[in-house]
């Protein structure tokens, strides 16, 4: 298919495309002349891929192009492409961390089976997790911390739930790839949703029971 034909199947107008091209988001088409290139499915499900991860994940275009830099790496195993790509996903607050969140973080890994040291300079999901806790604390939420085994106990669900759907459906290692940066980026998206919905529910039932006291 032509430039026309990808952006009319995949909504991506043709300016968007060429972008993507440019900065190396889509791969080359074809050439059949000077100015033509044929596209294929692949393109068409890579730039469905990249419009997930842009609109939907809103990562920019330097964490996207990580992000397919992870999943195009010759590392075969699941759990190292796994850690690559949340890795290549996860965006640091810039906030100033102390070494009290530090510890604090340390202490909720090993409890978890994670004995390697935090190092804040180069692990980026120990680094968001110590940010937080720092942020927290110079708020005066001290104990925010607590929220941590909580937290845990139901993601510990969801994360299996997520293996299970991303093992479920993959028919090769790049199906098995792009369900994990799938589930990763959408299942944040739709979590965030449904701790808002639940938050609501939970908040009505409370004040409902208040009312009947």
């Amino acid at each position: 298919m032509r430039v026309g034909e990808l952006s009319k199947r995949s909504g991506v107008p043709v300016p968007t495309i060429k972008y993507y091209l440019r900065e190396g988001l889509l791969p080359a088409g074809v050439l059949t002349s000077p100015n033509q290139a044929h596209y294929d499915e692949s393109h068409l499900r890579r730039l469905r891929l990249v419009r997930a991860l842009v609109d939907v994940g809103e990562l920019s275009i330097s964490a996207v192009r990580d992000a397919l830099a992870a999943i195009d790496s010759s590392e075969q195993t699941m759990h190292k492409k796994l850690g690559m790509v949340q890795e290549a996903i996860t965006t640091v607050p810039n906030t100033p961390i102390d070494e009290r969140s530090v510890q604090e973080v340390k202490d909720f890994l090993a409890r978890h089976g994670r004995h390697e040291d935090v190092d804040a300079e180069h692990w980026e999901i120990s680094r968001m997790l110590t940010a937080v806790l720092s942020a927290a604390r110079s708020l005066g939420h001290d104990r925010f911390h607590e929220q941590l085994e909580p937290y845990m106990a139901a993601l510990e669900m969801i994360a299996k739930a997520d293996l299970d759907y991303m093992l479920g459906r993959a028919k090769s290692v790049d199906d098995l790839v792009e369900s994990m940066v799938v589930g990763t980026i959408l299942g944040d998206a739709a979590l965030i949703a449904l701790r808002r919905m639940a938050h609501a529910v939970e908040s009505e039932r409370r004040a409902k029971e208040e009312d009947q006291v």
